[in-house]
């Protein structure tokens, strides 16, 4: 079995969501270790964080993280960014300009120049850069693009995505108790788009990830709900193909009663699939005139849904083994560059730096379409 890689995590302190998840998934084949971590710019904090997960490489700077582990004949081959959206392209910088890889959250960053710029840097630099973009780990996910490229769809016509939540229905961020309501309303912390940057990413991407399409234009709304919230809650959009398909993607914060609702459905001109994250272990896929067929993950043959399935048919997988699926394929990318290799075929799937950068561009022509009254904007 290969040694694991030695990570390092920025962001992630104790009451962070998102830094417990990683860590989970980095640690669920065994191809990682945390070994070192900026887990918050406060001290206090962070030497508290890094005591309570056994870590011994504390930082507090992740400046100084970047730099000394760098310089480290043991020191992190990768790092995990899991720090409010503003930071993450400083983050990557540094560390990039150390060698080190990158694994971040999403959005890639704050602006399309932003993104564009870490896109240059990572190929510059030859550096691995994974995006955790978590819903394309799915088993099932990976099947439902791979029958599209095998054409069980035919031609695609028509691609309708949504992702519905509903814990920003109420205004949280005002008690000033909620962490994630805090930052992620605070346009200085998340960037110019609210739910469009947090769950629109989400949405936009899984329906390119399994479509293997990109919409060239779109007329969008963006909308605040919430009284005294100074960023977006609820987003909706057409979206045009180059091949004359058609489009609709809506993402909110505010849906009363939606838990974690992101829901794909791509009809072509010989079938049409469905996809519910809340049920991941299946699939449904109906042939134009034909029977609906649940697919289970597990049960399909597909080598993309064999490489992301651990345990047999029956046995539920879900959001952490998505999560955890896009650590291993960025393991086994890292391991391949380092080698001077090719990445193995079975990792190409990850999600990277230009799926960011992507997104950012669907960002800013949701952005520029919304302040002109919902006019068609160019996703250039």
């Amino acid at each position: 079995m290969a040694a694991k890689l030695r990570l390092g995590m920025v962001g992630g302190g104790e009451g962070a969501f998102i830094g417990a998840v990683h860590r989970i998934a980095a640690r669920l084949d065994d191809c990682f270790e945390l070994v070192a971590g900026a887990l918050s710019s406060d001290a206090p904090r962070a030497q508290a964080s890094a005591h309570a997960i056994g870590l011994a490489r504390s930082y507090v700077d992740w400046r100084e993280m970047a730099r000394v582990e760098g310089e480290r004949e043991d020191g992190i081959d990768a790092v995990a960014i899991v720090t409010p959206n503003h930071l993450h392209a400083p983050v990557a910088h540094a560390f990039m300009d150390a060698g080190i890889h990158v694994i971040c959250d999403k959005p890639l960053a704050v602006s399309l120049s932003q993104g564009e710029a870490l896109a240059q840097h990572a190929r510059d630099a030859g550096l691995v850069f994974a995006l955790t973009h978590t819903y394309s780990g799915y088993p099932l996910v990976r099947h439902a693009r791979e029958m599209v490229v095998a054409r069980e769809l035919g031609d695609v016509r028509v691609i309708q995505v949504e992702y519905a939540q509903d814990w920003l229905a109420t205004p949280v961020e005002h008690d000033g108790a909620n962490r994630q309501a805090n930052w992620r309303t605070d346009p200085a912390q998340a960037g110019p788009a609210g739910c469009l940057g947090d769950i629109g990413t989400h949405a936009y991407q899984l329906a390119a990830f399994v479509s293997g399409m990109e919409p060239v234009s779109l007329a969008a709304e963006m909308h605040t709900f919430v009284a005294g919230r100074r960023v977006d809650d609820h987003v909706q959009a057409m979206l045009r193909y180059a091949n004359g398909a058609r489009g609709m993607l809506w993402a909110s914060q505010v849906a009363s009663g939606a838990e974690n609702a992101l829901r794909l459905r791509v009809y072509g001109t010989k079938a049409g699939l469905t996809f519910d994250q809340e049920a991941p272990n299946e699939l449904w896929f109906t042939p134009q005139g034909g029977e609906a067929q649940r697919l289970t993950r597990g049960r399909v043959t597909g080598e993309a849904a064999r490489h992301a399935t651990r345990v047999p048919p029956g046995h539920p997988e879900g959001y952490l083994e998505a999560f955890a699926q896009l650590y291993r394929d960025a393991a086994a990318q890292i391991r391949a560059r380092e080698a001077g290799q090719p990445a193995p075929r079975e990792s190409l799937l990850l999600t990277t730096v230009d799926d960011g950068v992507a997104g950012l561009r669907f960002i800013e022509a949701v952005l520029a379409s919304s302040a002109a009254d919902g006019a068609w904007r160019a996703i250039r």
